[in-house]
């Protein structure tokens, strides 16, 4: 199994494109050691032909077209990308479909609620149904195996498998009241794990940290690819002068008691990287303490082409 990081920051990349925190202005000048980065996106493959994307970022684009292995074959209208895994329906996750529309086969995997605000609150994602044969969705069910079909394989290789696992998260902003009271709870925002025979991984870029579930997958993985969004959880509170805190809108920090270095500090069997960085996360500084620390701790801070192999 192999594992590509196209992304790895959060929502408005690094530096973001309005912001004029520490950060993102000495990034701009030169003055902060470290790199530039894209909005978070995984693909997965265990084949050569073909690759799942795991979820479908703003800067889906730029990402494909950077990569070599992602380009069609020579005279040809075709991609390596067989299938697309969706965690939520938050617009950092989706939006990217849309640089998927040019009349090309799809196949998307989704809970039936993040199914249903797409294709229902968001007229815009019909332009998905204008590929011959249009998009196909497949449905994810929580903590049931899914084989993820889009990923092509030869007779002596071994398929992906999905299970969706709830992170009790919340549904967007942006979703209507109407149909919010009509989704389950549990569907708003997963965790991925998928495993290949023996090889599994975990996928969250957006974690809660409610309940227990989450932490089982992250130390019954070989690799775990976790919410590494906020250092503190004033973070934004602190740079901006007002907001909401890290919890408050889904992301447990870094630091601090019952932060994500706190729980998993003595888990040592997985691989975990922090992806998913916002801009004013002093870890994205690579000669800040807070750097020093989470390495420390044993997490590897996740970059754009950053590569895994199990």
């Amino acid at each position: 199994m192999r594992i590509k990081i196209l992304g790895s920051a959060a929502g408005g990349g690094f530096p973001q494109w309005n912001c004029g925190c520490s950060n993102c202005s000495r990034l701009r000048r030169g003055l902060l050691k470290g790199q530039a980065r894209t909005q978070a996106q995984l693909s997965v493959s265990t084949s050569s032909a073909s690759w799942v994307l795991l979820n479908a970022s703003p800067d889906l684009r730029q990402q494909l077209l950077s990569d070599p292995e992602f380009a069609p074959q020579d005279g040809a209208r075709d991609t390596p990308v067989g299938a697309i895994v969706l965690t939520s329906a938050d617009t950092d996750s989706v939006l990217g479909l849309l640089h998927l529309r040019e009349f090309q086969p799809l196949r998307i995997y989704a809970t039936s609620a993040v199914r249903r605000i797409i294709t229902e609150e968001n007229t815009l994602f019909k332009t998905l149904e204008r590929s011959v044969p249009p998009v196909q969705w497949e449905p994810l069910v929580l903590n049931r195996p899914t084989p993820i079909l889009g990923s092509a394989v030869s007779d002596d290789e071994i398929g992906l498998c999905c299970r969706a696992v709830s992170l009790q998260g919340e549904y967007p902003d942006y979703v209507s009241p109407q149909l919010r009271n009509d989704l389950p709870p549990g569907e708003a925002v997963i965790g991925l794990e998928l495993t290949q025979q023996s090889k599994k991984i975990f996928y969250a870029p957006t974690l809660p940290g409610r309940g227990d579930q989450w932490k089982r997958c992250v130390v019954e993985s070989q690799l775990a690819l976790i919410d590494g969004t906020f250092w503190t959880d004033n973070e934004l509170i602190d740079v901006r002068g007002g907001g909401k805190t890290a919890r408050e809108i889904g992301h447990v920090p870094l630091s601090g008691p019952g932060g994500l270095v706190d729980q998993l500090r003595d888990v040592r069997n997985s691989r975990r990287v922090l992806i998913h960085l916002n801009n004013t996360n002093p870890v994205l500084d690579e000669e800040s303490a807070a750097h020093r620390a989470v390495r420390e701790a044993g997490f590897e801070v996740a970059y754009d082409g950053m590569e895994f192999e199990l």
